[in-house]
This record gives structure tokens, sequence and C-alpha cells, in this order.
């Protein structure tokens, strides 16, 4: 049973080639592409040149500021943030990543967790567009969560549906699990709405659809993927009490 009804009008037609969700008659970017591996490795890994604590133990401080994160980046996480998602892409044109779950305590910033993962297969953009196969360069919130499988637990509003997500997927096998848990990323879409949901107050050309999603071992369309693991502990710990956000691109510009 469902804990959340599609409509007709949520319902997609399978897509072709890369898995890339459908407005109407355009496709927006955001979802994995064809051809990928099986799902990645659940290993810890620094990214290239990640400075002193992208590379902390779990659970050790950090500091008052996140490492690798820049003033003008900092400058847009809000105040009263108390956990981000940082996404250390290793490089502009490089489709693979560090994702690291950070918490405040007090005035201290601690490492939780981290896991390899990948984004946009092209890299990164501080201009996204539909269909670019670039990752957007910025600081996003973290409000929605769903996937095909029931609630893991998520703090998040979790938006169940075993079709809604199923009908976006590839058909290749590779792609089976994708879209078991999602969480969206605050681009170009309608905060409080399923991660499926087609709005796009920005409009279709500025792209959207884009989600920390189940790691398939390659590079995506728009999304940032993390293995099972990841987005388990993701899901039950994200607290929008905290505010959650996501901090995401390479790390050249992330340090801007």
């Amino acid at each position: 049973m469902r804990n959340f009804e599609v409509t007709p009008s949520f319902r997609r037609p399978m897509r072709r080639g890369g898995a890339r969700h459908a407005i109407s008659v355009a496709v927006v970017c955001g979802v994995l592409l064809a051809g990928a591996t099986a799902c990645g490795q659940e290993t810890d890994r620094t990214a290239p040149g990640a400075r002193g604590g992208a590379s902390a133990r779990p659970g050790q401080g950090v500091g008052t500021r996140l490492p690798g994160v820049g003033d003008r980046m900092w400058g847009q996480v809000p105040a009263d943030t108390g956990q981000v998602v940082v996404v250390y892409g290793e490089g502009r044109d490089s489709a693979d990543s560090l994702v690291v779950l950070y918490q405040k305590r007090g005035s201290t910033w601690h490492r939780t967790d981290s896991w390899s993962g990948h984004n946009g297969k092209q890299g990164w953009t501080t201009d996204h567009h539909i269909d670019d196969e670039h990752s957007p360069v910025g600081v996003f919130t973290l409000t929605d969560a769903g996937g095909s499988l029931a609630d893991p637990g998520s703090r998040l509003r979790y938006w169940y549906d075993d079709n809604a997500y199923a009908t976006m997927l590839n058909p290749e096998p590779a792609h089976a699990h994708d879209f078991d848990y999602v969480i969206a990323i605050d681009y170009n879409r309608l905060r409080d709405a399923p991660p499926f949901d087609w709005s796009r107050p920005d409009g279709v050309e500025r792209g959207g659809g884009i989600w920390l999603h189940m790691d398939h071992g390659d590079g995506t369309s728009a999304c940032v993927t993390v293995p099972e693991s990841g987005m388990k502990t993701l899901l039950h710990t994200l607290d929008p009490a905290q505010h959650p956000v996501v901090v995401m691109g390479d790390r050249d510009r992330l340090a801007f």
C-alpha cells in the first residue's frame, strides 16, 4: 500500500536513452545516465586537495567553518543551519565526488560520515541548463525525500510511491535501484512537494529534478549519488529542525 497516491497528472512514460525527468513533452536534467555499472563501493576516500577536516575521522571536530568551503559559498549557508552535506567534486570536469555529512554541536562542526559518490557526467557548472549533463554549483536546501521503497525512518517528509519513481528508471538492470531512496535538492523546484513533482519555478530550460539518490557507479545527468548506506544515514539523520542544506561543486569553486 502506498503512503502517497499519484494522480494521473504525475505519471510519466518510460524514458529513453538517459534516465531523465519529463515535463510535458520536454525532458529535464537530473537523473542518471544509461550504460552505468553496478552500484559504487561503500568506501571512504579523500577528494584530491580536500583540506583539513574534509578528511577528518567520523565524529572529529573540524572547527567553526566547513573545510574547503570559501567565503562566498559559506555566506550562502543560512545562519540557523545545523546540518550540511558537502559534495566535494574532484574536478570541474569530473564525475567523481566525495560526499561528507557535517553536523554542528555548539559552535563547532563535526564530520559525521562520508561516502564515495558521483555527480554530473560532464562535471560542474554555475549556469546549469536542461540536458547539459553538469551538476549545479551552489548551496541548496534539503526539504523533501521519497522513493520506491517504504519510508526507512526519514526525518524529512517522505513521499513514497512504488510506481512514480519506477517509471523514471532506465530499463537497464544497473539502474533497478537508483530511486529506492531519494532526497530532493531544492534547485528549481517547489518545496513541500514530492521529489518527482514537475514544477520548475525558474523555467524548464533551467533544468530540475536534481536529487541525492542511490549510486550506480558512474556519472549522472545532474544528480549526486551515494551508496545505499549513505542514503539511509542521510534519511535517518537530516532533520528539518536543523535546516539542512547541501553545498556542492568542484573543490576549486567550493573554495571561493
